[in-house]
């Protein structure tokens, strides 16, 4: 098999650990299964700061660009917090996605069995969960246009952002959900705050105007933002696919991570349009942060990375095989008993992030 160019960007805090596990990995399928990826390794918020004097370098941005896939730690963390706002980690982060046009961000939030008790929900109401949250990811009010404070006449300050979608914006995530949708359960909620926000009612209606042109196989229903928080934590269940705006999507998408139990426990993808041959620029990364309290302690959850890496594999370079050896590796090891900190249980072992990721390169080994 070709090699594919996969670009590893660390980042900042557990970021680095997290992704040595990753690397293990790769250097398992490499010797196991013969296959090998072209991977290089950049600098993206505070780390790229601390060497370039900018969260987000050029030459980040032309390795990004030239990659097969893109695969994050994390970013951000307290020795950042008094740079200027242009200078955080952060917007490292937002610029890539957004010079890389990941327009479409994919958030799993799934109960494995062996973690249903790890919840704040009750075992009932998590068992089985399975969610697909997509939030639109280079619009809305993180993007939107005019954006600052400013001080008025008075001497007071005013501080504002826009919130603002086009047609074309919403039609390409909307198409992307209803796509996921069908190869799932046909089931596609719709979130918005249509109630309050004409942006969203412009969101509501071509939502619906997509629906009955293209996808009227598909089930589709809405629900205000507020009630969809409020049920993703009474009845989550109900939900199969959801899809949002940029902001309440990362809302929702962090309220359903918690109903797993942690964070430390999900992936993520952000997709970008399909070129000619459907190849789509794409970076994966886990819903986490970089974890600075624990930094460096060898005690941060590497599963939600590796299984990143799983949806790098299937979404990116179509291996589907790999992947699913990868994610079936991880279930067995959290069903054997092993628990990194996060997710630690009464009468389970408590293992390292270097220990959980070494289980999981042991059980590769016994599954091929």
């Amino acid at each position: 098999m070709a090699a594919k160019k996969l670009l590893i960007l660390p980042g900042d805090g557990i970021g680095v650990e997290v992704m040595t596990q990753v690397r293990r990995i790769i250097d398992w399928m490499a010797k196991k299964r013969k296959i090998e990826f072209d991977i290089s390794e950049g600098l993206l918020g505070g780390a790229a700061y601390d060497v370039h004097g900018t969260p987000y370098p050029t030459q980040t941005l032309e390795a990004a660009l030239a990659a097969d896939a893109v695969l994050l730690g994390a970013v951000g963390g307290p020795k950042w917090d008094d740079l200027p706002f242009d200078k955080k980690p952060e917007r490292g982060l937002l610029g890539i996605r957004k010079d890389m046009g990941l327009f479409a961000n994919l958030r799993p939030a799934t109960v494995l069995d062996a973690l249903a008790d790890a919840s704040t929900l009750k075992h009932d109401v998590v068992a089985g969960l399975d969610i697909m949250i997509l939030r639109e990811l280079t619009g809305g009010l993180y993007f939107g246009e005019p954006r600052g404070i400013e001080t008025l006449a008075d001497g007071s300050r005013k501080g504002f952002n826009t919130l603002v979608y086009t047609t074309p914006e919403i039609v390409r995530i909307g198409r992307v959900a209803f796509e996921l949708a069908r190869k799932r359960n046909k089931k596609l909620c719709s979130v918005d705050k249509a109630n309050v926000l004409e942006c969203t009612v412009l969101w509501r209606e071509e939502m619906i105007k997509l629906q009955k042109e293209e996808f009227p196989d598909v089930e589709l229903t809405h629900m205000y933002v507020d009630n969809a928080a409020m049920q993703l934590v009474r009845n989550p269940k109900q939900f199969d696919v959801m899809v949002t705006e940029n902001m309440f999507g990362d809302i929702l998408s962090d309220c359903a991570a918690m109903l797993t139990g942690s964070l430390g426990m999900l992936p993520s993808a952000s997709l970008g349009a399909a070129d000619a041959e459907g190849r789509r620029k794409a970076l994966y990364e886990p819903v986490h942060g970089s974890a600075p309290d624990i930094a460096g302690k060898d005690m941060a959850n590497p599963l939600a990375t590796i299984l990143s890496f799983a949806m790098c594999l299937r979404y990116s370079f179509n291996m589907d095989a790999e992947a699913e050896m990868i994610e079936t590796a991880v279930k067995t090891v959290l069903k054997g008993g092993l628990r990194t900190a996060d997710i630690m249980q009464a009468g389970k072992a408590k293992v390292s992030t270097t220990v959980m990721g070494e289980a999981v390169v042991r059980e590769l080994d016994k599954i091929s």
